[in-house]
């Protein structure tokens, strides 16, 4: 029972040195679903699983950032395993920025929206818009017992309490420190952890942190706002929920 969560990158906007941009695997044991496919990914994806070993993608938004290892994925399916039909659960207009035509039959479009919801095996996904553009879907993901919230790109316009009670782990953007609030459409540290506080979830894990920012300070101001211990995303590690 319960949920793991795997990290396969977690920088803002661009990936460091030996990170990749935003993207996971979630699993119930049984069933595994990536979710978000930015740059380098796919590269660590491998690391965990087969390269057919994923039942389903779900992606936030078309950032580029969260979906670009997509194109990679598509040719794996087409000349190495030949899966046929994975669904690729996204808001609409991602599907324009990809193969269109030449993808199919690959993967299987599912259209996602604000207040939708998805269910691959026994893991459900509920989506709620975020304050990003353009469309950009937060979820919350149930399965095993367990309840995993993931802001996506946000805004501090929308809450983690969208994603209902009983959160056992939060994973939030943390794009920014205070200092920086308002410089674009993100979360910083502190926003991310006062989100967490307000919801009353159980565990705070920070991801999508600027490159550039000391992770420690973004801690600091998350725990300080969250009052109780937070983690930072970690590439390749693997959190139980």
């Amino acid at each position: 029972m319960g949920l793991t969560l795997t990290v396969l990158g977690c920088c803002g906007t661009y990936a460091s040195p030996g990170n990749a941009c935003s993207g996971y695997l979630v699993s119930d044991g049984s069933t595994t679903v990536w979710v978000d496919a930015g740059a380098g990914t796919l590269a660590n994806l491998q690391r965990h699983v087969p390269l057919d070993g994923v039942d389903a993608l779900v992606i936030s938004h078309e950032h580029p950032d969260h979906w670009t290892d997509l194109e990679g994925f598509f040719n794996v399916c087409r000349f190495v395993t030949e899966r046929e039909g994975i669904p690729v659960y996204a808001p609409a207009g991602l599907r324009d920025r990809t193969y269109n035509d030449d993808e199919s039959p690959f993967f299987d479009w599912r259209q996602i929206g604000d207040g939708s919801s998805a269910s691959v095996g026994d893991i459900t996904f509920t989506f709620s818009r975020t304050d990003h553009g353009p469309e950009t879907l937060a979820m919350r993901i149930d399965g095993g017992g367990r309840a995993l919230g993931y802001s996506a790109d946000t805004g501090p316009k929308w809450s983690l309490g969208e994603l209902g009670p009983g959160l056992d782990l939060a994973l939030c953007e943390a794009t920014f420190l205070q200092e920086q609030e308002g410089e674009a459409q993100h979360l910083s540290a502190r926003q991310a952890g006062a989100s967490a506080g307000d919801a009353g979830v159980d565990r705070l894990l920070l991801t999508h942190i600027w490159p550039t920012i000391d992770k420690e300070r973004s801690r600091a101001e998350a725990v300080d706002a969250y009052g109780g211990p937070v983690q930072l995303a970690t590439v390749n590690e693997k959190y139980e929920i």
